[in-house]
């Protein structure tokens, strides 16, 4: 039970002993002091009036810095019948402790210095320390009444002192309310996971997991049109033609000749058809026809021979409906043999025609 009962203590005191949301605090204040018999006062007890402005401190132990001002209400009449008038600057240390929302304790320590007008009876100018207690009691946002009791002590003679203080404090200086936080920028989005934010995202829908470039797109390490999440052949060499795997697609037209002769024969026909409908399946690529003989004969009479068996494969494919602009003939006649011609067999491997596929 006792610590609950300090835990809401404590909890209070914070709460009231925050810092003002002003800077400043000023304090019109009457009292009394009463003093020692010692000081040959006619009247050990005299009034006081006077001012205090406090500046309230922030990130500290303490919540104000008290400046003050007191002075004697009237003269106050020594036991030989002159009179002197007593004045008092103090400077202290001020913390709250708050006992609710509106009233808390205080505890004060400081020192200060005083003056008498008239310095009798070893009572001289000269500085004292002094601590004390008040209650606060908050009457409005704008306006509080302090009462509190400090006990004054010079440091020359450790003559005593007692002051008693009534005051009206009121705030002023409001403070600057903090700056908002700012607002955390919003994270930006990246719908695909790749990396790449949206904004930046010209891919936005890479598969997950997959290597992309600063564009959000997928890496295709081989540029042949398949992305590497896809490509089952990753090497394809550069330039070939591939399926939707990535895999190359090779057809190639290889016609041999009987000699001195530029017809094909029907046993080509579903070559031919298989290369034209490549083709035809791929509208972007190109077809190079290479002809050649073997070396009987002139070579001038061979370079007519290939150029005919050249265009002969081509109106052969183009029979199949490949159109006759997509098709590059040439016709080397004699001059790249496959094999010797010192052979029927050399011969008759180098009687003939060689299709392949251009980008």
């Amino acid at each position: 039970m006792k610590k609950i009962v300090l835990s809401a203590a404590l909890c209070a005191s914070m709460m009231f002993a925050a810092n003002s949301d002003y800077k400043y605090e000023i304090t019109p204040m009457i009292g009394g002091t009463y003093s020692e018999g010692n000081l040959n006062f006619d009247d050990q007890n005299y009034a006081n009036a006077g001012l205090g402005l406090g500046f309230n401190l922030d990130d500290s132990m303490f919540d104000q810095v008290e400046l003050g001002l007191l002075r004697s209400f009237e003269d106050v009449d020594y036991d030989n019948g002159s009179d002197t008038g007593v004045t008092r600057f103090f400077t202290n240390l001020v913390k709250d402790y708050g006992l609710n929302d509106s009233t808390s304790l205080y505890a004060l320590v400081g020192a200060g210095v005083e003056w008498f007008d008239d310095e009798q009876f070893n009572n001289e100018n000269g500085l004292f320390a002094n601590y004390g207690v008040g209650i606060k009691y908050k009457i409005s946002e704008a306006m509080a009444l302090k009462a509190d009791i400090r006990h004054l002590v010079s440091f020359d003679g450790g003559d005593n002192n007692l002051l008693y203080t009534v005051g009206l404090a009121i705030p002023f200086g409001k403070k600057a309310a903090p700056a908002p936080e700012p607002k955390p920028e919003p994270k930006p989005m990246d719908s695909d996971n790749d990396g790449v934010i949206d904004a930046n995202d010209q891919c936005p829908n890479s598969a997950p997991g997959a290597v992309v470039d600063a564009k959000g797109c997928e890496i295709d390490t081989d540029g042949d049109g398949v992305v590497d999440s896809k490509d089952k052949c990753p090497d394809t060499p550069k330039g070939n033609i591939v399926d939707e795997n990535g895999c190359s697609l090779k057809v190639d037209l290889n016609i041999n000749f009987e000699t001195d002769s530029a017809v094909i024969n029907n046993s080509y026909d579903s070559k031919i058809k298989k290369f034209a409908d490549f083709m035809k399946a791929f509208p972007s690529v190109k077809g190079k026809i290479e002809a050649h003989t073997d070396s009987v004969g002139s070579e001038k009479y061979n370079q007519q021979l290939s150029e005919k068996r050249a265009a002969s494969a081509v109106k052969a494919i183009e029979a199949y409906g490949v159109e006759a602009d997509r098709l590059n003939a040439i016709g080397y006649g004699e001059t790249k043999p496959k094999a010797s011609n010192d052979t029927a067999e050399g011969r008759a491997e180098n009687r003939r025609v060689e299709g392949s596929i251009q980008q």
